[in-house]
């Protein structure tokens, strides 16, 4: 026993060699890779996300069909593109009517909160989704209205900022109160900041959290974001905007956050004739980098700013270069940090002129693009947000201006110490309502989603399912492309027992991506003789080592080890969700590129499963899956995929998924911890735990639950549970799943899990 753990000592600090024998297993050829496999694996997946992220811009023209040959063709052309951009953002929502805006007022505050030199200011709100409005100030030119503009600050810039009612912006970078000098009218809508003041619940967790990423954090299961929310507060606008058939021109001009809003909504909306984008236009190839509440599924794959750029055409864009809002990280945390990290800092000047070039001649070339009437307007502003010369050229596309009319006195607030706070946190109890409604109904569209499956037999259930799977791989956790590498297996002794041997293993995928973990091989096994296989998968932040070794106390109760003593074959497999924000910021990278740490734990079981299906001594089709914690969540995730799978046993993680990603009523609620990778775009309307066990059957699965485990709650895990029981019920299965309830926490507690195994697996002494 001493010797077995010197082994494997020696190997995990990389000293086997020569330290120690490095038998390999018979047929494969001597593992010799020193260091720590896991910090291997994490950092070769962050190298081809890398590598992925470079190549991204050249592989995006290959989703664009642009056609030139007028501005009616072009714009026919780019539709798609459009489409995918508003699913991406979320901007999905029908909005409500807007046929008049409501003043915000009260018995002692007038609507009319300032009086400007040629236009007033009024404090209004607009509706724009069920229960969801915008608000902020209008601002109404006294003479002829020439042009209409939703005028956007930073996140951080309260309206009353951009119009001079309230300090915190220089009189020259004011621009919604210079539109309005120069007959705009103009609506500035609120926009959620970065701020943590009520991101939790305070009768369980508050969090440090910025209030834009708690929303986007619920909003993006529910595949929506915080963006697209904002683009349809800018949108509603321009409705209200447009409800005439002789409305002035419309434009946008937005600065930082709202520089961001300004470019996206004229890229889904036609409407928009002119855009102006300060201190936001540029490369963000390094997405991850910024704050998450930035982070949109596939978008990189398909567009930078340069690509969004080419959805307005033959509209006007006015960029101006200016000095963007500068954040250094989430707010400091009072007592756990859970937000994601993030900054933001200024973009240089150069990188923004050559994204516009980008945007210019990436395709086809100028002389092309001028025939459909793009119109780039780089402005150099020297530090000023808004300055004359980006105000000039933006009003040039809308109006017949020669000149801007001087600047005028700055308003004063007829609201006595108004304080914007009240308002800016109805906007944030309104779209966290909105996205709590949509969670609360999830259950429903998921029932619609799932229309098409058959359940009148099992041939027919797997039948109907293929659409579901593959739309699960690809559309939910990301389909990377086929290994390029032979797998090249290598292996050397890790363990000697008296029942059994171990080795560690390592397969090859692509460059700088492997699979590995720990294979144990019962030494009784007759010639010729093939055994049945259990996967047995650790959780967060876990090992192989966890699993396997006999004598280690953990939860994991060594159940790998216990199994080869009843004659399994056991492989633990080593997952990347390991090294804290390391692997988290590898979700971060991966998201933007339609990809998921799930994408390469896939191909990295598959890999597995088809070197063990070669081993002599395996039996193909008796291959189990078991799996704790987060190898529970990969225990409804990857045998849902990969069919190769004969059975698979989720512990200490079946629940309402969709409910933990979302709720704000527990604890444990992914919205109040620090596990940020965890979500999922749109998985709230197309898959939680059950509807992912529905793709397991017909094949046998089970649900190991301790009463005491926090991760869930025993009422939560038995409603979604029984889902999957009516099924297999339904399918006349009703032997082929279980749920085990057990007194106990979060652990493996092995006792009706085993017999299960044996059972259909089809192995017992």
């Amino acid at each position: 026993m001493i010797q077995a753990h010197l082994i494997l000592a020696l190997h995990l600090l990389g000293l086997g060699a020569g330290a120690a024998p490095a038998e390999p297993l018979p047929g494969t050829t001597p593992l010799r890779t020193k260091g720590d496999l896991a910090a291997q694996m994490v950092d070769g997946i962050n190298k081809y996300l890398t590598h992925e992220l470079a190549a991204a811009i050249a592989n995006r023209p290959a989703r664009w069909r642009l056609d030139h040959a007028s501005a009616e063709a072009y714009q026919r052309s780019v539709q798609p593109n459009r489409d995918r951009l508003r699913r991406m953002l979320g901007v999905v929502d029908k909005r409500l009517a807007v046929t008049e805006l409501e003043f915000d007022a009260t018995t002692t505050t007038a609507a009319l909160v300032a009086d400007g030199e040629g236009y007033r200011v009024f404090a209004v709100r607009w509706p724009v989704l069920e229960g969801v409005d915008a608000a902020g100030l209008w601002l109404e030119p006294k003479g002829m209205v020439l042009a209409c503009v939703v005028a956007l600050p930073d996140a951080d810039w309260s309206p009353e900022m951009l119009v001079g009612l309230a300090p915190g912006v220089a009189k020259e970078s004011q621009f919604a109160r210079r539109l309005a000098e120069n007959g705009c009218r103009v609506l500035v809508p609120t926009l959620i900041d970065r701020k943590d003041s009520w991101s939790g619940n305070p009768k369980v967790r508050m969090t440090n959290q910025p209030h834009r990423e708690f929303i986007h954090r619920m909003a993006y299961e529910m595949g929506r974001h915080i963006i697209g929310y904002e683009v349809q507060k800018v949108l509603a606008a321009v409705d209200w905007f447009t409800r005439s058939s002789d409305h002035p021109p419309v434009g946008v001009f937005g600065y930082g956050e709202g520089g961001l809003l300004a470019l996206y909504s004229a890229a889904v909306d036609p409407r928009i004739q002119a855009t102006a984008v300060s201190g936001y236009f540029g490369p963000h190839a390094q997405l991850a980098e910024e704050p998450i509440y930035r982070n949109a599924w596939g978008l990189l794959r398909e567009f930078g700013d340069a690509e969004v750029a080419l959805l307005i055409p033959p509209r006007a864009l006015v960029v101006e270069a200016s000095k963007g809002p500068e954040v250094t990280g989430p707010p400091p945390a009072h007592g756990l940090a859970v937000a994601a990290p993030g900054r933001l800092v200024a973009v240089d000047e150069k990188a923004v002129l050559a994204e516009l070039d980008r945007a210019a001649l990436e395709y086809s070339g100028m002389s092309k693009l001028r025939r459909t009437g793009l119109r780039l307007r780089p402005v150099t502003s020297k530090g000023t947000v808004g300055s004359e010369e980006a105000l000039m050229a933006f009003l040039k596309e809308l109006t017949p201006v020669t000149r801007l009319i001087p600047t005028g006195r700055v308003p004063k607030d007829r609201r006595p110490a108004f304080d914007p706070s009240p308002r800016l946190r109805r906007q944030f109890d309104q779209l966290v309502g909105f996205t709590q409604r949509l969670a609360r109904a999830s259950e429903s569209r998921r029932h619609r989603f799932w229309a098409r499956a058959d359940s009148s037999s099992p041939e027919k259930w797997q039948a109907s399912c293929e659409s579901y799977r593959n739309y699960l791989w690809e559309e939910v956790f990301g389909k990377l492309p086929v290994p390029t590498l032979p797998a090249n297996p290598r292996t050397r002794l890790a363990y000697d027992q008296p029942k059994w041997k171990g080795y560690e293993v390592l397969l090859d995928l692509y460059p700088d991506v492997f699979a590995c973990g720990v294979l144990l091989v019962p030494r009784d096994i007759k010639p010729g003789e093939r055994r049945p296989v259990v996967v047995c998968q650790h959780g967060l932040e876990g090992r192989p080592n966890d699993v396997v070794n006999p004598r280690k106390k953990t939860v994991y109760n060594s159940f790998g080890a216990q199994l080869a003593d009843r004659g399994f074959v056991v492989y633990a497999p080593q997952n990347p969700y390991i090294f804290g924000n390391k692997f988290r910021q590898l979700q971060r990278k991966a998201q933007p590129l339609k990809l998921s740490l799930f994408s390469f734990i896939l191909r990295q079981h598959e890999r597995t499963l088809d070197w063990l299906a070669g081993l002599p001594f395996v039996d193909p089709k008796r291959i189990g899956f078991y799996g704790l914690s987060y190898g529970g969540e990969t225990a409804v995730r990857v045998p849902s995929i990969l069919k190769s799978y004969a059975l698979s046993i989720c512990s200490g993680d079946f629940n309402q998924f969709v409910w933990k990603c979302t709720t704000l009523d527990f604890a444990a609620s992914y919205m109040l911890v620090g596990t940020y990778e965890i979500f999922d775009f749109d998985l709230g309307n197309t898959f939680s735990h059950a509807e992912m066990a529905y793709l397991v059957a017909p094949r046998p699965f089970m649900v190991e639950r301790g009463h005491d485990d926090g991760v869930g709650v025993d009422e939560w895990v038995a409603y979604e549970y029984a889902k999957v029981r009516r099924l297999y019920a339904k399918l006349g299965l009703s032997d082929r799943t279980g749920i085990e309830f057990f007194p106990g926490g979060h652990m493996i507690h092995g006792r009706g899990t085993f017999a299960f195994l044996e059972k259909h697996l089809h192995w017992g002494r």
